[in-house]
């Protein structure tokens, strides 16, 4: 068993529901991010996604690419985020997944990626722009290595998507609430939620964690009457204000934010 089986297994069982917040490794740098993670956990994180860095993160909105934009300036790349996982894993168990595209996956090497996130201590991986339909190898890189690999499901797929990432994923399914990008309009995010979510619970087998448009305790409330997760970025990535001074204040307002939202599952 996984470590993030295992995690949602223990809440499971507890009666409660996860909330999982995602940062982008090296905003502003690396070693800011590191205390973020500490207060991330402390205020009650139950798994972390932590954003790799891409120069053309097409499936975010301005927050996080904003994020991505300011870890690259710091000099960010894989190797620095695997140094990251490694460095949190000496003194955490909370369940890390690596968030990000495929482009610096394949350029990295599937096998040679899968190889040193899992050394590193990750715990899965999510690929925006890998489909199921063409993530077979790469998802079979991970779990012969322990990790999950992620897949994401959209208001919009159909049964023939759904039974693609049922081949693939595991671990838990991250559900893209609405239509567009993250940080986007949340006009109507909970209209027909709840049969969704049951409907795929029961397909897959898999938890199933919601995010995209999650910025309150309220939103969380909402989310966790179905799902088995909820996912916060971009409002989480506001409330660190990492572009504003004084850095140091930037784990402590994530801390922060983090334990308001957790008062809402």
């Amino acid at each position: 068993m996984s470590r993030i089986e295992a995690k949602f297994k223990a809440m499971g069982e507890g009666q409660r529901k996860g909330l999982i917040p995602f940062v982008t490794a090296g905003d502003p740098d690396l070693a800011t991010t590191r205390k973020v993670l500490n207060e991330l956990v402390t205020a009650g994180a139950d798994l972390i996604e932590l954003g790799m860095p891409y120069s053309d993160p097409m499936a975010d909105g301005p927050v996080i690419q904003a994020a991505s934009e300011r870890a690259i300036a710091a000099g960010v790349n894989i190797s620095g985020v695997l140094d990251l996982v490694r460095d949190f894993r000496k003194e955490h168990d909370t369940p890390i997944i690596l968030f990000g595209y495929y482009n610096p996956i394949f350029q990295y090497g599937d096998a040679q990626f899968a190889e040193d996130a899992a050394a590193a201590g990750a715990d899965g991986c999510l690929v925006v722009d890998l489909p199921p339909e063409e993530a077979g190898p790469f998802a079979s890189q991970l779990q012969a290595r322990g990790m999950d690999f992620i897949a994401l499901l959209t208001p919009t797929s159909g049964p023939d998507r759904m039974e693609a990432v049922k081949r693939v994923a595991s671990g838990f399914v991250y559900y893209v609430s609405i239509k567009g990008v993250t940080g986007a309009e949340t006009k109507g995010i909970y209209d027909g939620l709840g049969s969704r979510i049951n409907d795929l619970q029961g397909l897959l087998e898999l938890p199933v964690a919601v995010g995209f448009g999650i910025s309150t305790a309220n939103d969380v409330q909402e989310v966790t009457r179905h799902a088995d997760a909820a996912v916060v970025g971009s409002a989480l990535i506001r409330a660190m204000a990492p572009d504003s001074p004084p850095f140091s204040e930037v784990p402590l307002r994530a801390g922060h934010f983090l334990k308001e939202l957790s008062a809402g599952r």
